[in-house]
């Protein structure tokens, strides 16, 4: 309840201006500092180059006017960590989508690695030229590395779904990883890097849903399948996920992305379950509720026909099922 309270806070003083909450609290900095440094030198070099280029057509030989998907974001939208287009998290869905609607997908990937939340509206700038169908936006690692106040990460992801939502296009959000499950980490660092991205994650899905889009939880990318095979869902550097890692967050993604186009796939479509704490709940305990659980949709939703009630605006928290990410890019590639 206490994360819930503060989401609403921060995504609060993101609309009228004020200063949000530090993600330090009364951790001493020059401890964390220099775990910061430690962590610096164990982490290796950031993958020489850039990543693969992977704007395209996507299902070219499919009827009917393509749909135009843009990727905005950081580092994990551009695909930093892996070798080729097909392995990036743009192609992927690109592909997934292709498959779900029988029509070519058309893919702008504006994303750049090292991006923070103020990025976000010169990418928009970028893509809004091709009237994309529907924007997925992946950001917030870096504001919390470079200790940006969550107000300002959040009132610039704000500004750019509303944005893209005026021009026509349907928004999905990938919030903020869970940078506590980055191995080099060590405590506190890991305690206080796993408050600070969730705090941020639950306070960008209320600002995203009370724009019109859906956000969906990356926490630390379906985090089981990372705690078991950290070796294989990391890429080199151990801090960018390896392709097995990207087909997780896309597989996370490429539902609600369906969802938002009214597309009807056959991915282990869900209904809201109440078993598993599942259902219709005020936006800002539903992104609480999404900061703790990866792969959680949260989007607006109506109750006797009104949006809002008592405690805010409605919306429906969604527990999508999971597949292992093997079968997930073998899917997608056959797509």
């Amino acid at each position: 309840m206490v994360r819930a309270f503060t989401a609403r806070r921060v995504a609060t003083a993101a609309a009228y201006g004020g200063g949000g909450i530090t993600a330090l609290g009364g951790i001493t900095v020059g401890l964390v500092m220099a775990e910061v440094r430690l962590a610096r030198r164990i982490i290796q070099a950031t993958p020489s180059g850039d990543p693969p280029h992977a704007d395209g057509l996507y299902g070219a030989s499919l009827p009917g006017e393509p749909l135009v998907f843009a990727m905005l974001g950081d580092s994990t939208a551009a695909g930093l960590g892996v070798r080729t287009p097909d392995e990036t998290p743009a192609a992927l869905l690109a592909d997934g989508l292709s498959a779900i609607s029988g029509r070519p997908v058309r893919l702008l990937n504006v994303a750049v690695s090292g991006s923070r939340s103020d990025a976000l509206p010169g990418q928009a700038e970028q893509v809004l030229p091709a009237a994309p169908d529907i924007s997925v936006i992946m950001i917030g690692a870096n504001d919390v590395t470079s200790r940006v106040r969550t107000a300002d990460a959040v009132r610039h992801l704000a500004a750019t779904v509303e944005r893209l939502r005026a021009a026509g296009g349907e928004v999905v959000v990938g919030t903020c990883p869970d940078l506590g499950s980055v191995k080099p980490l060590m405590q506190p660092l890991r305690w206080v890097a796993r408050r600070a991205s969730r705090q941020l994650a639950a306070a960008q899905t209320i600002a995203v849903v009370e724009r019109g889009g859906r956000s969906v939880s990356l926490g630390d990318l379906l985090g089981r399948e990372f705690a078991a095979d950290p070796a294989g869902m990391f890429s080199e550097d151990r801090y960018h996920p390896s392709a097995r890692g990207y087909a997780s967050a896309a597989m996370a993604l490429l539902p609600s992305m369906a969802a938002a186009l009214d597309l009807d796939p056959d991915l282990d479509e869900i209904m809201p379950d109440a078993r598993r704490g599942e259902g219709v709940l005020p936006v800002y305990l539903a992104a609480a509720e999404a900061a703790e659980e990866p792969g959680t949709e949260v989007a607006a939703t109506r109750v006797a026909g009104r949006d809002s009630g008592p405690r805010g605006r409605w919306a429906t928290l969604l527990r999508r099922v999971r597949r292992a990410p093997a079968a997930a890019l073998n899917e997608l590639h056959a797509a």
